[in-house]
């Protein structure tokens, strides 16, 4: 309930946020008595499109705390957690990046990276993924989480989400805008009608849909390349390889929706899942060349 809550409250704010950007931008006046100042419409698009992105790019890291209960180890309060910061800060170092982060989450097996910034970033894992593997694989696993931050997967990520964002609050206006026009032919009226509404309104569900599957469809590429970096980060490939196997035997934790395209786990559905099955990241690990050290 809590991460419902928090997801929804999220959510709200940024909706809020851009609302008042957007007024303040004036692109929020796009509907005129004549049709739609497509300028403007693209102002507001772009403030849209982007603006939440960034907003929630920027807050990723206090977002995955809050929302995943995630400890931040300040201080290793045993050889475990002084064992999981060291292997972090190793990996980091491999990977050329600055010390994320590090923090531990009560919960069924997965791990996360976030962070708006790659020299600042966050690395996370759950208690369940600690006591169902064995260290070498949990290495293995923060070597796929540094590899998404050395990749600057979360940007990568944002930006993508941004473009489709634009797109569909851009086109879904301009095509309900032709529609309301072509319905309302012979009438003489100022500002859209029903018409407009109703199929702006159907098609933001229906290109977002579209919208959510590319994106889904870059997020699954990304892994190949994360499980790809951990085999260099780590000289071998075939921890990376165990840690997989491992996993597909686990029943896989369930991160907030805001998370879930940044944990280890494979989706389920193919066109929507953020994670290709996880068959299939063995194999292409398998048919990979051996990586030699960082």
């Amino acid at each position: 309930m809590k991460r419902i809550f928090l997801f929804v409250l999220t959510n709200l704010a940024v909706v809020v946020v851009l609302g008042v950007v957007s007024s303040l931008l004036g692109v929020n006046r796009y509907l005129t008595a004549n049709g739609l100042n497509l300028p403007m419409l693209l102002g507001f698009a772009l403030v849209m499109g982007f603006g939440g992105a960034i907003i929630s790019l920027l807050l990723s890291k206090t977002i995955a705390k809050w929302s995943s209960g995630v400890r931040v180890i300040a201080q290793p309060q045993n050889a475990d957690e002084a064992w999981i910061v060291e292997t972090v800060r190793r990996v980091a170092d491999k990977a050329g990046i600055g010390m994320p982060e590090v923090g531990i989450f009560e919960g069924e097996p997965n791990a996360f990276a976030t962070g708006a910034f790659k020299n600042s970033a966050l690395v996370a894992v759950s208690t369940g993924l600690l006591q169902g593997m064995t260290r070498e694989e949990v290495e293995a696993v923060i070597g796929h989480e540094v590899a998404h931050i050395a990749n600057g997967d979360m940007v990568t990520m944002t930006l993508i989400q941004g473009v489709m964002n634009t797109f569909v609050v851009f086109l879904s206006r301009v095509i309900g805008s032709l529609v309301d026009g072509f319905l309302s032919k012979g009438e003489n009226r100022s500002g859209p009608g029903m018409g407009y509404y109703i199929t702006t309104f159907v098609l933001d569900v229906l290109l977002g849909f579209l919208a959510a599957m590319i994106v889904a469809w870059f997020s699954r590429h990304r892994e190949f390349r994360a499980d790809a970096g951990s085999a260099s980060l780590l000289g071998r490939k075939q921890p990376m390889i165990n840690a997989l196997a491992r996993l597909g035997g686990m029943v896989p934790g369930e991160l907030p929706k805001g998370l879930q395209a940044l944990g280890i786990t494979s989706g389920v559905g193919k066109l929507f899942a953020t994670h290709p099955p996880i068959e299939e990241r063995i194999a292409a690990l398998q048919a990979a060349q051996t990586p030699q050290a960082a």
